[in-house]
């Protein structure tokens, strides 16, 4: 069992940097791989990037990529979310996930632990 903290969402004008942290709580957290999705108002969640296990592969939705990095420290049972060059369509609330596979994968359904989630707002 894991469970998982939020933090760091916020405001920010378009074109700036945001870095959330996802802490997770248990001695395990190397066992898991973590993604990231967002919901926005009236929309279904959606996939924005993963992370495996190792740290060593992942997986990044094409409307983020180039702008959005993902990276863990399983030292600190802690995940980042780098969010640079964001958009008013980025304005969603920001979910961390961990999954008991190794590989970063896109499927919601795989994901068996959630975070309450962090609002970021980007505005124009």
């Amino acid at each position: 069992q894991v469970q998982l903290v939020e933090s760091g969402g916020g405001l920010v004008q378009a074109g700036g940097s945001l870095r959330l942290s996802c802490v997770a709580s248990g001695r395990t957290f190397s066992s898991y791989a973590v993604g990231w999705f967002r919901q926005a108002p009236g929309k279904e969640r959606e996939f924005v990037t993963a992370i495996s296990r190792s740290g060593g592969s992942t997986n990044t939705a094409g409307s983020v990529k180039g702008r959005f990095t993902i990276a863990r420290d399983n030292a600190k049972n802690t995940v980042y979310l780098q969010m640079n060059s964001l958009k008013p369509e980025d304005t969603a609330v920001y979910y961390c996930a961990a999954e008991s596979t190794p590989w970063a994968t896109r499927v919601l359904a795989n994901y068996g632990y959630w975070g309450q989630g962090t609002q970021v707002t980007v505005s124009s």
